[in-house]
């Protein structure tokens, strides 16, 4: 059976109303609906995260260290204030690598914490229809596997296509005049570029489920843009303000909640766009 999509759609007002009321009720119907065990995934990520990036952090301070000092032969130096000058390399360099590991989770986090609880929030997204629907999905691995590789797919290539527009208004903001007012408009155009493409990964799920191809998800998520930018848009807030790591531990949790937020929205929309064809 093979799906086609209406050309309405929603205003705009109706499309962010849509997004920001799904959103608020998504938290109430987790744990109204006994889905909040489902926190329980993001919690072992964060600390498996956390142990990772701080291991990683240490191990390659560590090499780069070794590799400053035996190039330089500071570690054998007796002059004065020799030691003190090997403790503040050690620590600038300690420091530059965490700094590192924030800024790029900063720009890629989402995506990595969407391509690792694949498995559990396509799972979470069949739930939360089938509570809301009454619709039964029937369990098979094969769906289920097609499911996770779907939504890692469309997890990079939202992280690539971001990644390129990203670049794209770096380049244009060194162009005179031109490059100031990007310059200007970069972090506002970043943020909402990285909403929709956050919101567009959690309401794709249910695409899937309802058997659209990614181009044709890809079709709808851009005429109901605003309804994923406002679903993406906690995850965009928290991870992209600086806030001394406190989005990196919410961001999965985050997560959780925006898959049914999407997973109620997409409900709607396809009540209002998808209509089957034989």
């Amino acid at each position: 059976m093979e799906q086609q999509l209406r050309i309405t759609g929603l205003s705009f007002s109706k499309q962010i109303g849509l997004g920001f009321s799904t959103y608020g009720t998504a938290l109430n119907y987790i744990f109204s609906n006994g889905l909040w065990w489902f926190f329980a995934f993001p919690a072992i990520l964060i600390s498996l995260m956390f142990y990772a990036g701080y291991e990683s952090v240490d191990f390659l301070s560590s090499w780069l260290k070794d590799v400053f000092f035996n190039s330089t032969h500071l570690d054998q130096a007796a002059f004065f204030g020799a030691g003190f000058l090997k403790s503040l390399t050690t620590g600038i360099i300690w420091i530059l690598f965490k700094m590192l590991f924030f800024i790029l989770f900063s720009y890629f986090g989402g995506f990595i914490t969407l391509i690792i609880l694949s498995p559990v929030l396509a799972f979470l997204s069949e739930k939360t229809e089938n509570i809301s629907t009454g619709h039964q999905y029937s369990f098979h691995p094969q769906q289920w596997m097609r499911d996770i590789v779907r939504g890692v797919l469309i997890a990079i290539r939202n992280m690539l296509i971001q990644l390129t527009l990203i670049v794209g208004l770096m380049i244009l903001s060194v162009i005179p005049l031109v490059g100031w007012v990007i310059g200007l408009l970069s972090p506002l155009i970043i943020f909402f570029i990285t909403s929709y493409f956050y919101g567009f990964s959690f309401m794709d799920y249910n695409n899937e489920r309802h058997k659209l191809t990614i181009s044709q998800s890809v079709r709808l998520m851009r005429k109901y843009k605003w309804v994923a930018v406002t679903n993406g848009f906690a995850l965009a807030l928290i991870i992209i303000v600086p806030m001394c790591g406190f989005g990196t531990i919410l961001c999965p949790f985050i997560a959780v909640v925006a898959v049914v937020a999407g997973s109620l929205a997409m409900e709607k929309i396809f009540l209002q766009e998808l209509a089957e064809i034989k």
